[in-house]
């Protein structure tokens, strides 16, 4: 060891260590212990005002938007639309006689768009092999963390005339007034 440094009093430990004890006077332990007891304040109030907040603000309603005519989408055919707003994709599919079910196209993984299998009656996202089921949008397989957000889907109109719609019914409230619901989370 003498070869490689100046042999000095002090212990090699102290010469390595950067903390002097004249710097430690800058901060006390009291103003240690006042800023972490502002900071933990700071941030339960923070708290309290976005649960205030979440709870004060209404969630959205997004109007009821036709999507079809009658017959125009045969059983196990599809219709690409967009809802609620211009920017956001979604696929309807008809599973039977009577019967719609409508999703957001963005895949949960990485917003790929999905594509309805009628081969596999099954959603699926080229880009990572992610798979969904078409009753629920549930993921069946692949790396999709969630489930595909599902548009509310009605028949609407005179009996003989009933035409599928997409509304904002099917989405759960707990997504937030801050959200749309078709954002990826």
């Amino acid at each position: 060891m003498p070869f490689f440094r100046n042999p000095s009093k002090e212990p090699l430990w102290k010469d390595e260590f950067s903390v002097f004890t004249s710097d430690e006077r800058y901060v006390t332990r009291r103003q240690f212990t006042k800023f972490l007891t502002l900071a933990s304040l700071g941030m339960f109030v923070g708290n309290l005002w976005i649960l205030a907040k979440s709870r004060l603000t209404k969630t959205p309603a997004f109007p009821t938007a036709e999507v079809a005519e009658i017959d125009e989408i045969p059983v196990r055919g599809v219709k690409l639309f967009t809802y609620p707003t211009p920017q956001d994709h979604c696929i309807m599919i008809r599973t039977s006689e009577e019967e719609y079910v409508a999703y957001s196209q963005k895949c949960t993984h990485l917003s790929c768009a999905v594509y309805y299998s009628a081969k596999n009656d099954r959603l699926e996202c080229p880009c990572h092999q992610g798979f969904f089921s078409v009753k629920d949008g549930s993921v069946l397989q692949g790396p999709p963390p969630r489930p595909l957000p599902q548009i509310g889907s009605d028949w609407e109109g005179p009996h003989n005339s009933k035409k599928p719609t997409a509304n904002s019914r099917a989405y759960p409230p707990s997504m937030g007034p801050w959200r749309s619901p078709l954002s990826c989370w």
